[in-house]
């Protein structure tokens, strides 16, 4: 767990400060809480995510009794330093009803990421009712093949084709893509990060 910043939390501003959670993975919204500076202390200490809570008037670590723990990659703060930012790896859903965001409709898209974590899911499936457990079971020869595949209908597409028959065949590139990576062990973070990279050196812009 690293800070993201080398200033620390203004407490002046009160003693409870308003706590961001977000997925370290993909950057979703996944709830909003409160920490005091013993609950940061025991963030920084542990490596899993602390907070207090208002209404119990007590420190909580998250997950302490659904087991839906949140390990926490990095802290930052706002410009202001009155707010904290956790970024997480959260181990079950973050929400108490049991969905994955606290926020109505944060989850409601199949995001890229998304997919890669059901493709994930998949690893255990029976490859006799699932396509995507059949493609890892043949990694990486089979993914490899079907990337190629795709790629080269989506350019025919792109080239020849209908605005619909593009998207279709992006859709189906992305998907094989991302059961390459997952059969490789490489996830949608460590590509993010080649291309923040990419980004940030000289003439990357």
């Amino acid at each position: 767990m690293v800070w993201l910043s080398d200033r620390r939390p203004d407490w002046a501003c009160g003693p409870l400060l308003p706590v961001i959670v977000i997925d370290d993975r993909d950057g979703e919204l996944l709830m909003q809480a409160w920490a005091n500076e013993a609950a940061l202390a025991a963030t920084e200490a542990t490596g899993e995510a602390h907070f207090w809570s208002r209404s119990r008037g007590e420190l909580w670590r998250k997950g302490a009794t659904s087991g839906n723990v949140m390990p926490v990659a990095s802290l930052a703060l706002d410009c202001d330093a009155d707010a904290i930012v956790y970024r997480v790896r959260p181990a079950g859903p973050a929400c108490h009803t049991g969905t994955r965001s606290c926020f109505d409709g944060a989850d409601a898209r199949l995001s890229v990421a998304r997919l890669g974590r059901v493709i994930a899911g998949r690893r255990g499936a029976d490859p006799g009712t699932s396509y995507t457990a059949r493609l890892l079971a043949d990694a990486p020869r089979r993914p490899a093949q079907k990337v190629i595949e795709e790629a080269g209908e989506a350019a025919l597409a792109a080239a020849a084709g209908t605005r619909d028959e593009l998207i279709g065949e992006a859709a189906d590139l992305v998907y094989h893509l991302l059961v390459l990576l997952e059969s490789a062990g490489v996830g949608l973070d460590d590509v993010e990060r080649r291309l923040a990279e990419r980004h940030a050196a000289p003439g990357g812009g």
